[in-house]
C-alpha cells in the first residue's frame, strides 16, 4: 500500500511538472485554420526524433536555474522542409545548450502545412510562430525572463519560418483570441541556421512546395521570399551557413545579409567552408563546434 501511494505521488509530481513545461499555443477548440480530421500526429525516433502531422502546436520550455538566468529567452524552430520537425537535433538539444549559458530555450512544435487538417495552410506555420512569441512574452514573469529580451532561432525550413516571423510579425494572419494576442509578436533578435530564405531560384524546392504548392503565384513567391520583405523594423540578425551546403544554397544567407544590411539593421554572419546541411550544434566538427559560442557572443553584444 505504501509503495502504491509513493508511486501515485511520483506520477502526480511528474504530471505537474510536465504541464508546467509544455504549453499548448491555443485554447482548446480555438486553433485557427484547424479542421477536424482523421490525421494523427506522428513521432518517429531513430537517430533523431522526427515529428510530423502536428495537430496540437505547443511550446516546450527549458529554463535555467534562477541563479544563472540572464533574463533572455530564445524560441527555437526546428527544421525539416515543412514536412517534419527535427525536434531534438534542432530543438531540444539547442534548448539545453542555451540553458547551460543561462538563457531560456523554448522549442516550438509548430504545425506543418496540411491539406487534410488545415484551411489556408500556407499561413499556418506563421500564425503559430506569432502566437508562440506572444505566449512567451505574456508569461515572461512566470518564466523569469525579460519581455524585451525574447529572440528566435530557426534551422533550415525552421529558419524560413523564423525569417518569415522576423519580417511579417506585424501582419494580421489570425483573429485575436484572448489577452495573449495583445502582446507584440516581434522578436527582439533573430538567429538563422542554414536557413531557407528565398522562394526564388536559390530555394529548397521541398520547403517551397510543402508551404505554397507546386504552382504558386508570383505574389506568393515574393511574399515568402523573405529577403524581399526586410524593413527597418526587422530584428538584429545572426546568420550561420556552410559554403558546401548542397540542400539549401549559401546564397540564401547572403541574400538576407545584404537585405538586412541595406535597411540599416544590425547583422552578423558566419560562413564556414565545410559543414554541409543540417549540422545542428556541430559538436563533432572542429570548425563548426564553436558556432554556438559565436552566437552567444553576439547576443551579449546586444545587451
Amino acid at each position: 500500500m505504501k509503495n502504491r501511494l509513493l508511486l501515485l505521488l511520483l506520477l502526480m509530481v511528474n504530471s505537474f511538472f510536465a504541464q508546467d513545461t509544455i504549453m499548448q499555443l491555443w485554447p482548446k477548440d480555438k486553433i485557427p485554420n484547424h479542421l477536424k480530421s482523421v490525421e494523427k500526429e506522428i513521432h518517429e525516433q531513430n537517430e533523431i526524433l522526427r515529428i510530423s502531422k502536428v495537430q496540437v502546436p505547443t511550446i516546450e520550455v527549458y529554463l535555467p536555474s534562477k541563479r544563472d538566468a540572464t533574463g533572455e529567452a530564445v524560441l527555437i524552430f526546428p527544421g525539416g522542409g515543412y514536412g517534419i520537425l527535427a525536434y531534438d537535433w534542432e530543438g531540444t538539444d539547442i534548448a539545453k545548450f542555451l540553458n547551460s549559458k543561462g538563457i531560456a530555450g523554448i522549442v516550438v512544435k509548430y504545425r506543418l502545412p496540411s491539406d487534410i487538417s488545415q484551411t489556408d495552410k500556407k499561413y499556418v506555420p506563421l500564425l503559430d510562430a506569432q502566437r508562440a512569441v506572444r505566449l512567451v512574452r505574456g508569461n515572461a514573469e512566470k518564466f523569469n525572463i525579460k519581455p524585451n529580451k525574447i529572440g528566435i532561432i530557426g534551422f533550415s525550413a525552421g529558419g524560413h519560418l523564423a525569417s518569415t516571423l522576423g519580417t511579417h510579425f506585424n501582419e494580421k494572419v489570425y483573429e485575436p483570441i484572448d489577452r495573449i494576442d495583445d502582446e507584440s509578436a516581434r522578436p527582439d533578435f533573430m538567429a538563422l541556421g542554414y536557413p531557407v530564405i528565398s522562394f526564388g531560384e536559390m530555394t529548397h524546392l521541398g520547403s517551397k512546395k510543402n508551404l505554397i504548392g507546386e504552382n504558386p503565384t508570383s505574389e506568393l513567391v515574393n511574399y515568402f521570399s523573405n529577403e524581399k520583405q526586410v524593413t527597418e523594423l526587422t530584428p538584429p540578425t545572426f546568420l550561420l551557413h556552410a559554403t558546401d551546403d548542397t540542400v539549401v544554397p549559401v546564397e540564401n544567407s547572403l541574400l538576407f545579409y545584404k537585405a538586412v544590411k541595406d535597411k540599416g539593421v544590425s547583422v552578423t554572419m558566419h560562413i564556414y567552408p565545410k559543414g554541409g546541411h543540417g549540422f545542428g550544434l556541430g559538436l563533432h566538427d572542429e570548425h563548426l563546434k564553436d558556432w554556438g559560442n559565436r552566437m552567444l557572443d553576439w547576443i551579449v553584444s546586444l545587451r
